[in-house]
């Protein structure tokens, strides 16, 4: 069961890694929007698994994008971040259930696990975008590339989660 699961996350975190390198990063809707789907991995990992580690496949997941996009480790900064916040998001987003050994993701509403990925987003896209052009003289142009992104993202990422859902009857 345990080699399972980690088999599936391996899996997991190399298809989301393939697909954006060869998929997305060539893509760009409207001339900018250039969906970041690679995201998913850190939203669908274990919850109570160690923070450690988390924060450390977040790193390795934004270096690996970062190595095949040429983006000096902006990406490994966004993801790291979203690492490390992703307890205070879920505990914003879910309140005090999250702290409960039962609790699962697939086990609350469909607007929370909604709001839990675009807060996940934002918070990922505002970093990325904001080290990307590092001029606050252009905040207009960063939140402007957060809201057109986040929202190609957070429809492809719903697109995604439904495709690669398991149905329960």
């Amino acid at each position: 069961m345990v080699s399972n699961y980690y088999f599936l996350n391996v899996v997991r975190f190399l298809l989301l890694v393939l697909v954006q390198v060869l998929v997305f990063n060539k893509l760009n809707f409207f001339g900018f929007i250039n969906p970041m789907v690679y995201i998913l991995f850190l939203y669908w990992y274990p919850i109570k698994e160690n923070r450690a580690a988390f924060i450390g496949l977040g790193f390795l997941l934004g270096i690996a994008i970062d190595f095949f996009s040429d983006t000096m480790a902006i990406h490994a900064a966004s993801t790291i971040t979203i690492a490390y916040m992703r307890p205070a998001i879920m505990r914003f987003v879910f309140g005090v259930n999250f702290e409960f050994q039962s609790f699962k993701l697939s086990n609350t509403t469909r607007v929370q696990q909604i709001t839990f990925l675009a807060l996940l987003i934002i918070v990922h896209h505002f970093v990325f975008f904001t080290l990307e052009i590092f001029s606050l003289d252009n905040f207009l142009l960063i939140l402007k590339k957060v809201l057109a992104t986040g929202t190609g993202t957070l429809i492809l990422c719903l697109l995604f989660g439904s495709l690669f859902s398991v149905r329960k009857e």
